[in-house]
Order: C-alpha cells, then sequence, then structure tokens
C-alpha cells in the first residue's frame, strides 16, 4: 500500500513538473510573440516614421515652389513698375520737347512781328 501510495506521489509530482514546464513553455512563447509584435511595431513604426519624413519633404518642396512663384510675381511686378516708369519718363520728354517746340515757335512769331514792325 505504501508503495502504491509513493507510485501515486511520484505520478502527482511528475504531473506538476510537466504543467509547470508547460507554463514555462507558454510564457517563453508568449515572450516571442511579444518580441515579434514589437519587431513588427518596431517596423511599423518606422514606416510610418519615414513615412512622414517624406510628407515634411514634399511639404516642403511644395512651400519652396510656392515661394520661388511668389518670388517670380514680384520680379514680375518690378518689372511692370519699372517698365511703366521708363514710359512715364518717356511721356515727360515727349512733354519736354512739345514745350520747347512751342517755344521756338513762340520765339519765331515774336521775331517775325518785329521784322514787320
Amino acid at each position: 500500500m505504501a508503495g502504491l501510495e509513493r507510485e501515486r506521489e511520484r505520478e502527482r509530482e511528475r504531473e506538476r513538473g510537466e504543467r509547470e514546464r508547460e507554463r514555462e513553455r507558454e510564457r517563453e512563447r508568449e515572450r516571442e510573440r511579444e518580441k515579434e509584435r514589437e519587431r513588427e511595431g518596431g517596423g511599423r513604426d518606422r514606416e510610418r516614421e519615414r513615412e512622414r519624413e517624406r510628407e515634411r519633404e514634399r511639404e516642403e518642396r511644395e512651400r519652396e515652389r510656392e515661394r520661388e512663384r511668389e518670388r517670380e510675381r514680384e520680379r514680375e511686378r518690378e518689372e511692370r513698375e519699372r517698365e511703366r516708369e521708363r514710359e512715364r519718363e518717356r511721356e515727360r520728354e515727349r512733354e519736354r520737347e512739345r514745350e520747347r517746340e512751342r517755344e521756338r515757335e513762340r520765339g519765331e512769331r515774336e521775331r517775325e512781328r518785329e521784322r514787320v514792325i
């Protein structure tokens, strides 16, 4: 009877050991799954970070293109303003020329009147 009892006790010990080893294997598998999730998550995080970086670069290029377009519009505006100023100067010069012509004609009329007198 005592032998049978010892046999059952050894069987229970073996089963407890087996259950403990199984729990340890399950914990190890869970740790591996967690590491894998972290690696995948890290990969996803890195991919998201690369995507954000590409987006930031794209936005910066777009801002730079917009700044360049703005500089070009400003250059064009300044060129139009310079052209208007040149045109105003040409008009003033034509007006001065007309004034000189009127003065010359008045002078000729005056000389003609004096000669007649």
